[in-house]
């Protein structure tokens, strides 16, 4: 599993002229107190990146101060400071040392919204890199890219011939071997991918979610008016014994863990159409004493890594730890908020996290979890067996669908 992501935070911004004469481009605000950096350490972190490594050079005193040493969600942040540009390339050539063996890396000044954990399970092969794709109506300000089956061929300049096509979408899964073809100063961009592109060294993956950068004045006001309400997101509620995975009784070990037929699978469309996933759990056999809180958590860090390996994760997981016939005395309470089927955990969630209600559900395998999810004022299903992955297409149509994708790299909806 994958775990580490770098940001490129360190360019002058010099297409927004004054705008970045006393700010970095990166911390740029999308709304007050919110800096455009903020939404793409998030969204980071929100899919299980927890070691994130932010390259900062022009103005990057003010990154440090914002950011090293910080924590998001689980997520550790790390700011690492260049003296003299050195271009993208150069850039991540001086912290080779700090490279995992693969790890995510993504442009600071533009927001792909993508399932980063598909991106990140592509099959590699021999492959050193894959790059997330996105097909515009104009590639002559970004310059395009040629992509034949899986492989990227060829790489276009910007200000080329005008016309659709695919362009470089600033996400990259990447090997640490990289490093060996990184020069001291230079342009991953322009020189590196070009020249494993016509090795047949990189693999493209073509996505289609809402794609804008942040160089020009007229695309950082359309970040501005766009990104926020995009935030917000339908979710998608899961009970995970008997959902997700087979109910052994109290299963709580990792070596127990057995997968519902294609609830791996069912996550990662949840994930792809842009939900918000959630796992909304009871688990009595800790208020019994059977296992602890910790021995719970190995498991869903089990569940994280095997979703991460079909490209998948979920949000967060709430649990539940009472009941009213505890045998641990402080866990005992007669009808605890959380214990479904009242709806604390849904509620929870719903203030932790920047939910759409319209679209959102919850699919479960008993009363309670409906009843649950009821008193939250959303729908629930009751999963009865078989594919997973179907019941949550009959979830999808009964809520009028998965929520719309903004379309292009510079529109959004009115």
């Amino acid at each position: 599993m994958i775990k580490q992501a770098i940001f490129l935070v360190g360019g002058a911004g010099t297409r927004l002229g004054s705008i970045t004469r006393s700010t970095p481009k990166p911390l740029l605000e999308l709304a007050p107190g919110t800096a455009f950096l903020d939404l793409l350490i998030d969204e980071a972190a929100r899919h299980g990146f927890t070691d994130i490594l932010l390259l900062s050079g022009y103005l990057g005193g003010q990154v440090e101060q914002r950011y090293h040493g910080r924590r998001v969600r689980d997520s550790r942040l790390r700011v690492l400071r260049e003296e003299e540009p050195a271009g993208t390339a150069g850039a991540l050539r001086r912290v080779s040392a700090e490279l995992d063996p693969w790890f995510l890396l993504a442009n600071g000044d533009s927001f792909f919204d993508i399932n980063l954990r598909r991106l990140a399970s592509v099959p590699r092969g021999s492959a050193l890199g894959c790059l997330a794709l996105r097909h515009v109506q104009d590639t002559s300000r970004f310059g395009g890219v040629t992509l034949e089956g899986d492989r990227i061929v060829d790489f276009s300049e910007k200000r080329g011939e005008r016309g659709p096509g695919l362009i470089n979408g600033g996400l990259y899964c990447l090997s640490r071997e990289i490093q060996d073809r990184l020069p001291a100063i230079g342009s991953l961009e322009g020189q590196v991918f070009p020249s494993l592109a016509r090795e047949g060294l990189l693999l493209g993956i073509e996505q289609s979610g809402y794609f804008i950068d942040i160089g020009l004045p007229e695309s950082l006001d359309q970040a501005r008016r766009c990104l926020p309400q995009l935030m917000t997101r339908p979710a998608a509620f899961l009970d995970r014994d008997g959902i997700l995975n087979v109910d052994h009784g109290y299963t709580h070990r990792p070596e127990d863990l057995t997968w519902i037929p294609e609830a791996r699978e069912a996550v990662r469309d949840l994930n792809d159409a842009g939900y918000f996933v959630f796992v909304v759990t009871n688990q009595a056999g800790i208020a019994h004493g059977f296992y602890t809180e910790a021995a719970m958590d190995d498991f869903h860090a089990e569940m994280a890594r095997q979703l991460a390996d079909v490209g998948a994760h979920v949000d967060a997981f709430y649990h539940c730890p009472y009941h009213p016939e505890a045998s641990v005395a402080r866990l005992k309470t007669p009808a605890h908020a959380d214990r479904k089927p009242n709806p604390g955990m849904i509620l929870r969630a719903l203030r932790d996290w920047p939910v759409r209600p319209a679209g959102s559900f919850l699919i479960g395998d008993r009363d309670t979890d409906i009843e649950a999810a009821s008193r939250a004022g959303l729908p629930g299903y009751l999963y009865r067996g078989g594919s997973l992955r179907m019941t949550v297409n009959q979830a999808w149509a009964a809520c009028a669908g998965p929520r719309p994708k903004l379309g292009g790299e510079l529109t959004c909806a009115s």
